[in-house]
């Protein structure tokens, strides 16, 4: 079945390119272009593949065993545009094939200089390709706990951050609500750090499906947990849930950046770094200045305003992030 999956797939991935990518290539003078081109239809099946299978699956979990009751079901549309643009593949291919070129020129110019790139699955001979995939996957995933962190700790990047907290009705389209320029840095973060260890783009596309499925069922409204042992091997939707809980998970005491359950798929980052909370409710999420404001002399403010449609939210995540950089206090981050 699975080998019947490959080949719809593939010959699918074909008939797109040659009948519609491919001539409006060459019409818009473009044709250069048409190797990259033939991968990014890949990205945007296996998205397409994507959003299919999530709603197939996820969208009756969620009817089934919500572990909130949907207050704004305008904000799970929203969500679902913020995952169109980023499912179908444009945004992460447009990263990954730019940073390609580049480093490729940089390998070569090491190259002549006698240094050799470096390859992750050189390090062991004869591994096989599931166990490659498996440490590129592990090692992607430890880059992404510490990219996480930062989101949290530093005041001009939560500024941007704290649009995908913002959901008070967490779905499971909402671990595409992010700000396009927090989006950014982390596509050209992690594609920067998978060229570097020697992924190659076809195998780069399954690795990001794979996190990005996984991530979508952390984020859906479903009452799901793996159990003492499970909750310890793979990020569940609890303990992610308990990562976006108002005042918990992006707060530490004192109402200071900080919060808890960073890891994007393996909680072991969070135990080794002592930053997991395996609380076993399902809070409400946001984010507190939702809901209060305190300004620096202690008075109350009213309660910030994150939007409701996608350019909206863009926007006021521009002015936060303006009001973050001009309030900070010289030699502060």
């Amino acid at each position: 079945m699975i080998q019947h999956f490959v080949d719809w797939f593939a010959f699918l991935q074909g008939w797109l390119f040659e009948s519609v990518v491919e001539p409006l290539l060459f019409y818009t003078g473009f044709g250069e272009y048409a190797e990259d081109a033939f991968e990014g239809v890949e990205w945007f099946l296996a998205g397409a593949c994507e959003v299919a299978a999530l709603f197939l699956v996820l969208r009756p979990l969620e009817s089934l065993i919500p572990a909130q009751k949907m207050s704004d079901r305008h904000a799970r549309w929203n969500d679902f545009v913020y995952t169109l643009i980023h499912r179908l593949g444009f945004f992460t291919m447009a990263v990954f094939f730019t940073l390609d070129p580049i480093m490729d020129h940089v390998a070569g110019a090491l190259r002549m200089e006698g240094v050799h790139p470096f390859n992750l699955e050189s390090l062991v001979t004869g591994m096989s390709p599931l166990a490659s995939f498996l440490v590129y996957l592990v090692v992607l995933d430890f880059f992404d706990y510490w990219f996480h962190r930062g989101q949290h700790k530093f005041r001009w990047w939560w500024a941007l951050h704290s649009l995908h907290h913002s959901q008070q009705n967490m779905n499971l389209w909402s671990d595409d609500r992010n700000h396009l320029l927090d989006d950014l840095l982390r596509d050209v973060y992690l594609a920067f750090i998978a060229l570097a260890i020697g992924v190659a783009p076809s195998q780069y596309v399954l690795l990001v499906s794979v996190s990005r499925a996984l991530q979508s069922l952390q984020h859906a409204n479903v009452r799901l947990h793996f159990g003492w042992l499970g909750e310890r091997l793979l990020v569940s939707p609890r303990f992610h849930r308990t990562h976006h809980a108002v005042g918990i998970g992006h707060e530490s005491k004192g109402r200071e950046l900080g919060g808890c359950n960073f890891g994007v798929l393996l909680p072991v980052w969070d135990l080794l770094f002592r930053t997991a909370n395996f609380a076993t409710g399902f809070r409400g999420t946001g984010v507190r200045d939702q809901f209060e404001r305190v300004d620096a002399d202690g008075s109350l403010k009213p309660a910030r305003d994150y939007g409701r449609g996608f350019w909206r939210q863009q926007w006021l995540g521009i002015v936060r992030l303006a009001e973050s950089i001009s309030r900070r206090p010289r030699g502060t981050a």
